[in-house]
C-alpha cells in the first residue's frame, strides 16, 4: 500500500511543532520513531494532512533523574532506554522489560513516549508507565498540561491526547533502593507482542510487603494496575499461600479477549502463572528496609 498524500514539516522547536498541529485542525500527526505510525499511514488506517517531524528538536533525547523520578524525553529510543545506566540503576524493572520490546531495528528507532502514545494493549511501555505512576507531559499551542498515566489510557489504541497536542516527555517513579521487582512475559516468539505480561514492584519492611504495585498487559483492552491484588498483598508476607491468593484475585479481575493467538481462558490461566513468578521474584529480590 501507498500512503495518502500529506505535507511534511520539520519542526525546530516544541512551539513550532505545536503551531503546525494547531493549524492542521486535528489532521496532523507527530513523527518521532514512526514504528507504529508509518505502517498505519501506509495502510491508510490514518490519513494525516501533515506529518510533523520532531526528530530535530534539541533536548528531547535526554534521560534525567530528579526528585525521585526518571524523565524520558520524546526522542528517547528503546535502545537508549535499554542501555542507559540511570534506567538500569533506578528502574531495573523497566531496564529488564526492554529486553522484550520488539526487535533490534524497531528498538533503534522506536521511542518510549511513542509507544505509550500508541497505547497498544500488548506493548510493554504503556504497562511500565502505569506500574511506575508515570506522568505524561503534554504541549500544544494552547499551553502545557500533565496527565497521570492512570488517566491517559482511554481504550485500545486510544488515549487522552487531543489531536493538536504532543507528548514532550514522560516521568516515571524511580524504584526505591532495596525494593524488589519482577517482570514476566510470554510471547510465541521473542520480540513478538505478548500474549500476557505481569510486572511487580514492592518493598519489604518488618517482614511484610509495602507499597505493592502490580500491573498487567495483554489481558484486556488496556494495560491495568491490579488495585485489588495490591491491596490484598499490602502488609503481608509473600509466602506461597499469599501468592496463591493474589493469583486467584488477579485471574478474577482480568477480562482477556479470545483471538487467533489464544483463548480468553488460556490468557487468564497464563497471566496467573506469570504473576506467581513475578511476585516470587520481587519478594526474593526485596531487601529489608527501615519503615
Amino acid at each position: 500500500m501507498k500512503p495518502a498524500r500529506f505535507d511534511y514539516v520539520r519542526a525546530e522547536t516544541i512551539a513550532h511543532a505545536a503551531e503546525i498541529l494547531a493549524r492542521a485542525g486535528g489532521d496532523g500527526k507527530v513523527l518521532a520513531g514512526g514504528q507504529s505510525l508509518m505502517p498505519m499511514i501506509n495502510f491508510r488506517l490514518v490519513k494525516p494532512s501533515v506529518l510533523v517531524d520532531i526528530n530535530h528538536i534539541a533536548g528531547l533525547d535526554k534521560i534525567a533523574l530528579a526528585d525521585g523520578r526518571l524523565t524520558l524525553g520524546a526522542l528517547v529510543r528503546h535502545r537508549m532506554t535499554a542501555e542507559d545506566p540511570l534506567v538500569e540503576r533506578h528502574a531495573p524493572v523497566l531496564h529488564h522489560a526492554m529486553k522484550h520490546v520488539a526487535h533490534l531495528t524497531v528498538r533503534n528507532r522506536g521511542t518510549f513516549c511513542g509507544s505509550v502514545c500508541h497505547a497498544d494493549p500488548a506493548a510493554e511501555m504503556p504497562m511500565m508507565a502505569l506500574l511506575l505512576d508515570g506522568l505524561i507531559h503534554i504541549a500544544s499551542a494552547r499551553g502545557r498540561r500533565t496527565v497521570p498515566a492512570r488517566d491517559f489510557f482511554v481504550g485500545s489504541l486510544v488515549t487522552a491526547l487531543e489531536p493538536d497536542e504532543m507528548v514532550t516527555a514522560i516521568a516515571v517513579d524511580a524504584v526505591p533502593p532495596g525494593a524488589g521487582w519482577g517482570f514476566e512475559e510470554f510471547a510465541r516468539r521473542h520480540g513478538d507482542y505478548a500474549l500476557a505480561s505481569v510486572a511487580v514492584v514492592l518493598e519489604r519492611q518488618g517482614g511484610v510487603a509495602r507499597n505493592v504495585r502490580v500491573a498487567t498487559m495483554g489481558v484486556g483492552e488496556m494495560p491495568a494496575r491490579m488495585d485489588g491484588v495490591e491491596g490484598a498483598l499490602e502488609g503481608t508476607a509473600l509466602d506461597d499461600r499469599a501468592i496463591d491468593g493474589a493469583v486467584e484475585l488477579l485471574r478474577a479481575a482480568v477480562s482477556p479477549n479470545s483471538d487467533l493467538n489464544a483463548s480468553a481462558d488460556y490468557r487468564r490461566h497464563l497471566v496467573g502463572a506469570l504473576a506467581r513468578r513475578a511476585l516470587a521474584d520481587a519478594w526474593s529480590r526485596a531487601r529489608e528496609t527501615a519503615q
